[in-house]
């Protein structure tokens, strides 16, 4: 089926699905955060819910929303460049209207891949130092893991923020501040700080995505021509988002611990991926590579769900005046 493809209403349907996605499941992203960046002998947490209930405990309800904001204010153009690039891509790959193959849909979904990470590698780096911070303070907090004076930390913004001492709440810390201080002292690299570890991580995961949910989705279409209902793409964006996720969670791993800049006692520093990824394989496990796993499939799975329906309801499209919004299926 030949469609013509409006670029500023894939761009609005982008930004809504992250925006209401991020806000369900930030909570989740950040446990997965703390539990991807724990070593042996000095886990915090035990599990998913375990993180989440010390969060809540230590830092308030909020407290699973740090760094929600830099994520609210960047996942609008790092959705909407990663899904509308690939229905440009995709557009420009078929041929006379007609499906793709799956080799040009893993190209289309590769391209997306790499046109995102120019937002994604600076949003992950802020959102990570305010989702660890917690974790730091935490390990201060505990008997028997960390002494209070040897926290070691290699960025200043944090160190001042979190200079935690035992029944004392962390003060909050800015994203602009921790930006500012990277840009002072490292210049625009330092925010893109782990951008190999992202395309890595981003690309493969685009490459699998999109045509699995393309294929998925296809077989709820009544007939060749018919839109799927809503409920099949919701379906079709969650198994194929959680997939994915799954599959690159080792990638995430490594792009997680390369973009901590603070560390815990005896936390090692990585000098790049294949640095991170021998030192974690011999230091861990290979079992160390799915840490995280199961959070990142529950924060993946809505997320990309929720896109597909504001694909499939048009949202975009209405506020273009483009067309009516389309509540249920043909």
């Amino acid at each position: 089926m030949s469609q013509q493809i409006s670029l500023p209403a894939k761009l609005i349907n982008g930004g809504i699905a992250g925006i209401v996605g991020i806000t369900c499941v930030f909570p989740i992203d950040l446990a997965k955060t703390r539990l991807q960046n724990q070593r042996q002998g000095q886990q915090v947490y035990k599990s998913m819910v375990d993180c989440l209930i010390k969060t809540v405990r230590s830092e308030g309800y909020f407290g699973m929303y740090r760094g929600a904001a830099v994520n609210l204010t960047l996942v609008t153009p790092e959705k909407a460049i990663k899904l509308a690039a690939n229905d440009f891509f995709r557009c420009h790959l078929s041929k006379d209207g007609r499906g793709l193959t799956v080799f040009r849909e893993m190209l289309a979904g590769c391209a997306a891949g790499m046109c995102q990470v120019i937002i994604t590698t600076p949003m992950e780096m802020l959102k990570i130092q305010l989702q660890d911070a917690g974790r730091l303070a935490a390990q201060q907090r505990k008997p028997g893991i960390i002494p209070p004076n040897r926290l070691v930390t290699t960025n200043a913004v944090l160190s001042r923020s979190y200079n935690v001492v035992p029944n004392t709440s962390p003060r909050a810390v800015s994203a602009t501040q921790i930006a500012r201080e990277l840009l002072h002292s490292q210049g625009i690299q330092g925010l893109y700080k782990g951008l190999g570890a992202t395309l890595l991580r981003d690309v493969p995961f685009s490459i699998i995505y999109f045509p699995l949910f393309a294929n998925l989705n296809k077989l709820g279409k009544p007939s060749p021509d018919a839109a799927a209902p809503f409920y099949w793409s919701f379906i079709s964006g969650c198994v194929a988002g959680s997939t994915a996720a799954v599959a690159v969670n080792p990638c995430d791993v490594v792009k997680t611990r390369l973009q901590s800049l603070s560390k815990g006692a005896n936390e090692e520093t990585y000098s790049g991926i294949i640095d991170c990824f021998s030192k974690v394989m011999k230091r861990e496990g290979p079992s160390a590579f799915l840490k995280g796993a199961g959070c990142r499939a529950l924060v993946i799975a809505p997320l990309f769900g929720i896109v597909q329906v504001m694909y499939f309801i048009g949202v975009g499209e209405f506020i273009m005046s483009q067309s009516s919004l389309k509540l249920i299926s043909d």
